[in-house]
């Protein structure tokens, strides 16, 4: 705790600083305005339902331009990982499940029944499948990083923050924006938006499409071919409708598709041969025989390749998925007020056929299916005039219904040696032999009515205050089965609600003009829910509870000398009932666990620094220290506190630099460079080195020409310059004897054409 109390003492001596040295700054304003050859805009966010300077809201929020995504070439939503101060997001699969982490809070299941605890929006509309979270990220005009607890406006299941993705909408105009990118593996990224009006001053449209495909960049030694190929495509149609001056309708059609490779991961073994190659405080290989042959796993084999992307598997399977989104959003505007309503729907479709092991032999293949619907009805009544009071009141309804039919054949290899005239299909459950299916259905009903509102106290001053009831009904109906329903292993039903309060209560100090400091309190709660990844016992399918969090943060939002901007941030956790998904060992068998442990203490420092230091030359850099432990949880035996959370690395930076030079003719030369790097992180929450990596720095840059009316632009461009190999994340099946590392896409360059009118 003393580091804790250090940064926190800190913060207020920088703030002091910052409000002195604008002090100074405003004093010579005359001679500023006159020796000042750049100023930064005012950057416009809808963090809080309406559209506010990103420096006005007392809110920790990075807010990532549409240029900035097209130079950082964010395809989904894997791309965003450390662009923001404390956020993290790994996947083991090729295009679902995403696993948001923010200042260390998140949930690493990849089973569709469960919540992460950051939550994603695109344009008002939640995405809360796991299947449909990487679907929605082109033709967009922005995206808002919220962190820390947004429970009053934006609801449960986000106790970490949330992402809101903002895309492009229908214009008065006729406006066209269209981009390819060419490069290593074939690659092929094109981009094309466009749209105006239709009838003029009353109905407009707006139309996207992508797609992106490559030929795979990891060689597969058992078939010769490459996998880990990409495929998927997307369209999105708007219409905005204003048949009178207080009335607007937008309704969205959008469908994503995936068909590229299923994730092939990388192999390592577990079990040593030889005592120089045991690791003599685990009993497993040590490091640096990972690749040595010495190590094998529980069927003796071993990938001898220290080349992450070289591997030996008999299985080269696909990631089906399709997403379907539909909304209205009705805004009719009144005197002092407005009222919103946003009805949404979303379908999504998924089958993924997995070679699991990452091995030639039949150890355990997957195959994940499900369909997931969601119906949301929101209605907000919130005030539009400028008077001291501002206000929002509302409520939310969801309805969710998924079916899950996926299984895992294990140890099919095997089967042989269980044959006979009785046992036609040698199948052996007791010794995990078999197709092993978990069928369910889970549907959930949501109702939640909330309330914020903004006083302000004086001029200066402004009290916040915000409340929201959330209620959850859950229904599970499950059955855990070998071979199709041969066998069944257990059944269970059962239904439960889940409720809680979750709010807001803080304050904002508009010391000068151009500095802001607030204070707040912020409770964000996850609904509890039941297991939805296979479970051979009943214990693993009894509901886990609520996961409460109370956030207490202070901070600093500072313009300076009209061409910088610094914001800052001290934040302390209290996280209650933290849900926590693991692969533990029951019986010698390697077992999935979604359960409640106690409690976890986090604290932290966060600063964004931007900057026009000339009228070319654009500097960002964005800084996280976290400290994050779990106080107590025992599981399987094990006790795990003390230990840090998983993607919670101490350290994050992350900085960019856009520069652009002006010719003769009225063209521009322009380049943009931007690194991040994060410190050690665990991919679980037991602190074992092997399921770890050390820090890592990631560099991309661009260099390109634009034309003097700025319509085109082409160029050449590189991500991870050095070619750093690195880990996503890191699957542990000590059972099997083996880990599955999954392994972020190598370095890959090109060049680029862009079209913008």
């Amino acid at each position: 705790m003393k580091n804790l109390k250090y940064g926190v003492a800190v913060l207020p001596i920088l703030l002091c600083g910052l409000s002195y040295a604008q002090d100074v700054v405003e004093a010579s304003s005359d001679t500023v305005a006159e020796d000042q050859v750049a100023t930064m805009d005012a950057v416009i966010v809808t963090a809080q339902f309406r559209s506010q300077s990103l420096q006005d809201i007392p809110i920790a929020v990075t807010a990532l331009s549409d240029e900035q995504l097209q130079n950082q070439r964010i395809t989904n939503a894997l791309d965003l990982s450390n662009l923001a101060p404390g956020l993290r997001i790994a996947s083991g699969d090729a295009a679902a499940n995403p696993k948001i982490f923010i200042r260390g809070v998140g949930l690493a299941d990849f089973n569709p029944s469960s919540s992460a605890g950051v939550s994603m929006y695109v344009d008002h509309v939640l995405y809360g499948s796991p299947l449909s979270q990487m679907s929605g990220f082109f033709d967009l005009e922005r995206i808002e990083v919220l962190r820390g607890p947004q429970g009053t406006l934006y609801g449960r299941n986000t106790t970490g923050g949330a992402l809101n993705i903002v895309s492009k909408d229908p214009t008065d105009e006729f406006t066209m924006d269209a981009s390819v990118d060419y490069g290593s593996y074939n690659r092929l990224n094109a981009n094309v938006g466009f749209g105006g009006p239709i009838i003029e001053d009353k109905l407009s449209y707006r139309f996207a499409a992508m797609a992106l495909t490559d030929e795979g960049y990891t060689e597969n030694r058992a078939t010769g071919n490459d996998v880990n190929e990409s495929d998927r495509w997307a369209v999105r149609g708007k219409l905005l409708f204003t048949p009178t001056a207080d009335l607007e309708i937008k309704g969205m059609v959008s469908f994503f598709q995936n068909r590229g490779s299923a994730r092939q991961i990388k192999h390592r073994a577990l079990f040593p041969g030889t005592a120089e190659a045991t690791d003599p405080t685990t009993g497993y290989c040590a490091p640096g025989y990972f690749n040595s042959g010495l190590c094998t796993d529980v069927l003796g084999y071993a990938d001898t390749s220290s080349d992450p992307y070289s591997i030996e598997s008999n299985l080269e399977g696909e990631d089906q998925v399709d997403v379907v989104t539909s909304s209205l959003e009705v805004v009719y505007h009144m005197d002092s007020m407005d009222f919103i309503s946003i009805t949404a729907y979303q379908a999504s479709d998924r089958d993924d056929i997995e070679n699991t092991d990452a091995n030639p032999l039949q150890m355990i293949e997957a195959r994940y299916r499900a369909q997931q619907s969601q119906f949301t009805q929101e209605f907000r009544l919130q005030s539009s005039d400028d008077k001291a009071l501002s206000w929002v009141l509302g409520g939310y309804y969801l309805n969710d219904d998924l079916q899950d039919n996926s299984s895992y054949d294990i140890l099919r290899i095997l089967r042989p040696m269980y044959m006979s005239p009785e046992n036609p299909l040698g199948i052996s459950p007791a010794d995990s032999v078999g197709l092993f299916g978990w069928p369910y259905t889970q549907k959930t009903e949501s109702w939640a009515v909330f309330g914020q509102a903004d006083y302000d106290v004086t001029d200066k001053l402004t009290a916040t205050v915000g409340l929201r009831w959330s209620s959850d009904k859950k229904e599970m109906d499950y059955v855990s089965q070998v071979e199709d329903g041969l066998i069944t292993l257990l059944t269970f039903r059962d239904d439960e609600t889940f409720s809680d309060w979750s709010g807001r209560l803080g304050l904002s100090y508009q010391y000068t003009p151009n500095t802001n400091f607030y204070a707040m309190y912020n409770r964000g709660y996850k609904s509890g829910g039941y297991f939805g990844g296979q479970a051979t016992s009943a214990d693993q399918l009894e509901p886990y509870d609520n996961e409460t969090l109370n956030a207490f943060e202070v901070g600093s939002k500072n313009d300076l000398f009209g061409w910088a901007r610094l914001n800052l941030a001290a934040f302390y956790y209290d996280y209650q009932d933290q849900q926590v998904f693991a692969q533990v060992l029951r019986n010698g068998v390697t077992t999935q666990v979604l359960d409640n442990a106690a409690s976890s203490t986090i604290y932290g420092l966060e600063a964004e620094f931007s900057a026009q230091l000339t009228e070319g030359l654009n500097v960002g850099l964005n800084g996280s220290w976290l400290e994050s432990e779990i106080e107590e949880f025992e599981s399987e035996g094990e006790d795990y506190s003390g230990n840090p959370l998983q993607h919670a690395p101490e350290f994050s930076l992350s900085g960019t630099v856009n520069y652009e030079f002006n010719l003769a003719n009225g063209s521009q030369l322009f380049t943009d460079w931007d690194a991040n790097y994060r410190s050690k992180v665990y991919f679980n929450n037991t602190k074992t080195e092997r399921l770890s990596e050390e820090g890592k720095t990631i560099v991309n840059g661009q260099i390109g020409w634009r034309s003097a009316d700025g319509i085109l632009e082409t160029g050449l461009f590189v991500k991870n310059v050095f070619d750093e190999e690195y880990l996503v994340g890191i699957s542990n099946i000590e059972s099997l004897g083996v880990d599955l590392l999954s392994y972020a896409e190598p370095q890959m360059y090109g060049a680029f054409l862009r079209l913008s009118y």
